[in-house]
């Protein structure tokens, strides 16, 4: 059994990085299914329940920007991180921007606006006390009053999302009068198997992007 929802987020700026640009950030089209999963479950998830994206619905043009700015080349490796936790120290940790600064570019979108169709499903790791209809009520309100555990983000964290949900009966707002092949697309990455990326043939139809279901034979590793 499936409970779906639809929630539009809006923002001036996207970035939903293309997995095969490993020099410069290049976005999608549109808003990848991984990315709309992101924004759910910052605002309700628990391990009782999985959200499955069913559609993106295209509201505004897609227009791109390209943006250059100064990076750091580099991060602090986990196992400096986790031995610095262990010794309660913070030797080895530091890490100078100045010398490890590097020119990068981002091709992004500006001005996005999308409604995510989604429903989710009960888990093998839902108890007794877990019911389809108790995590849709602690959904739907928290996305009424604006509530997240941390800010829903259009693809990087420098990109916030704005969320509102649609209810009942409210009809979902026009998308663009758009039809086109968008090549394929991230899907997700398998977390519960070897976390190798899923990917789909990705089709704007009208502004509406179908999204397959986990089980469908349209993804593809």
């Amino acid at each position: 059994m499936s409970h779906g929802i639809k929630l539009l987020v809006s923002g001036d700026h996207a970035c939903f990085t293309r997995p095969e640009m490993k020099a410069e950030r290049v976005s999608y089209d549109v808003m990848t299914p991984s990315a709309a999963r992101g924004i759910l479950e910052a605002i309700h998830w628990k391990p009782a329940i999985t959200w499955v994206i069913d559609a993106i619905h295209v509201l505004k043009p897609i227009r791109f920007q390209t943006l250059r700015r100064n990076e750091v080349g580099g991060k602090v490796p986990a196992g400096k991180v986790k031995s610095a936790m262990t010794k309660g120290t913070l030797d080895g940790l530091a890490l100078l921007a100045d010398e490890d600064r590097q020119q990068r570019a981002t091709t992004l979108l500006v001005d996005v606006a999308y409604v995510i169709e989604a429903h989710f499903t009960l888990t093998d790791k839902a108890g007794p006390e877990d019911n389809p209809g108790k995590h849709l009520d602690i959904f739907t309100r928290r996305a009424r009053k604006g509530q997240c555990f941390h800010q829903p983000c259009l693809g990087t964290r420098e990109f916030p999302a704005r969320f509102e949900l649609i209810d009942g009966d409210r009809p979902i707002p026009a998308a663009v009068n758009r039809s086109e092949d968008l090549g394929f697309m991230l899907w997700d990455i398998d977390h519960a198997g070897d976390r190798s990326s899923m990917f789909f043939r990705a089709r704007m139809d009208r502004g509406v992007v179908r999204v397959p279901a986990p089980s469908s034979a349209e993804i593809r590793r």
